[in-house]
């Protein structure tokens, strides 16, 4: 799995602020206020996680998964033609759509500082350079094995969709009962 790690680092800062301004406003103006004011907060925290922790690349034998904040693409590995990193991961498929990763590998500015050692070579090269060497091997090693009609699915991500969900009907009920809607 390919996933930012400052990504995991902004979802528990995220949580560990949400706590304790909700553990505050508990205290502070008591249980019901803080019920009220919840559902803003943890909208900010599910913003946190659909943009930041939620988006990921995935490789198997079979394929490639590519999840966005709210939907995910598998796509087995007979179906892929290129993949390659402009701003972030790209993968153009047969039917030349090409996919793209919010998640994963993300190429840097032009003219950063190398951020690893290359051993063989002696030079530096971003992470995201060897991971997407990681995931082009991947691919070539299951091509030839791989079936030759695979599919291609696209789906929503039910668990980041139902939660939003239940964060906006939150924030409706909130502000009914605080006022904020007559």
């Amino acid at each position: 799995m390919f996933r930012a790690p400052s990504s995991v680092i902004g979802l528990v800062v995220a949580v560990a602020l949400a706590v304790v301004l909700l553990g505050d406003a508990a205290l502070r103006a008591g249980v019901g206020a803080m019920l009220l004011l919840a559902p803003w907060i943890l909208l900010a925290v599910w913003a946190v996680y659909a943009l930041l922790y939620a988006p990921h690349v995935r490789i198997s034998a079979d394929g490639i998964r590519i999840q966005n904040p709210l939907r995910v693409t598998d796509i087995a590995w007979a179906r892929v033609r290129e993949i390659d990193l402009q701003w972030q991961l790209r993968v153009l498929t047969d039917e030349q759509r090409t996919y793209k990763a919010f998640g994963g590998p993300v190429a840097g500015r032009p003219g950063r500082p190398p951020l690893r050692r290359d051993d063989v070579a002696d030079r530096g090269e971003p992470p995201a350079i060897r991971d997407l060497v990681v995931i082009r091997d991947a691919w070539e090693a299951s091509r030839d094995s791989a079936p030759p009609a695979g599919p291609i699915h696209r789906f929503w991500h039910i668990p980041s969709v139902v939660s939003l969900l239940a964060l906006i009907v939150w924030v409706i009920i909130a502000l009914f009962i605080s006022g904020g809607v007559r």
